[in-house]
């Protein structure tokens, strides 16, 4: 049996929960970051999950497997991870982000900023690069690989810089 290695799906549009449904069915481990998003219709308030990185999906597979992904409408490029270690600590971070429920939004521009780490509250111990102090900061949890991040909101007393 071989190692699992992380890859990274890019879908083609609005296909990521159907690549999700296909790879359980395959029995792939697949990690698609979701976040909470509410709608106002008519007389009605509508509650879903919505992937964090549009148009991405995380699986983790044997080399051999790939061509196995390949085999849906739903797969447009499945890029190889150089870096596995960084990038399961990337992850890890922003999954420890949506599970402590705070305000999580896509934050696609990674931009220079000061290196911090959340020295308290629900995100304590992670770190990350604030992009803009207004009274709360905004800490980009990023995710280098495919060049976006989460940003979530931290209060500027929660943070120490690296």
């Amino acid at each position: 049996m071989s190692e699992l290695l992380w890859y990274v799906a890019h879908t083609r549009p609005r296909c990521e929960k159907k690549l999700t449904r296909f790879t359980a069915r395959e029995g792939f481990p697949t990690t698609l970051p979701c976040v909470e998003s509410v709608h106002k219709y008519k007389g009605k308030t509508v509650s879903f999950q919505k992937p964090l990185f549009p148009n991405y999906v995380f699986l983790k597979l044997e080399k051999h497997q790939r061509q196995k992904v390949y085999q849906n409408d739903y797969v447009a490029n499945l890029l190889d991870v150089p870096n596995q270690e960084e990038f399961q600590a990337q992850l890890d971070d922003i999954l420890v982000a949506i599970d402590a429920e705070v305000e999580i939004r896509l934050a696609p521009q990674i931009t220079e900023g000061t290196q911090v780490a959340i020295k308290q509250g629900s995100l304590r111990g992670l770190e990350g690069w604030v992009e803009k102090r207004e009274g709360m900061c905004t800490v980009l949890l990023r995710l280098d690989f495919i060049g976006q991040a989460a940003a979530v909101k931290v209060d500027a007393n929660d943070l120490e810089l690296i």
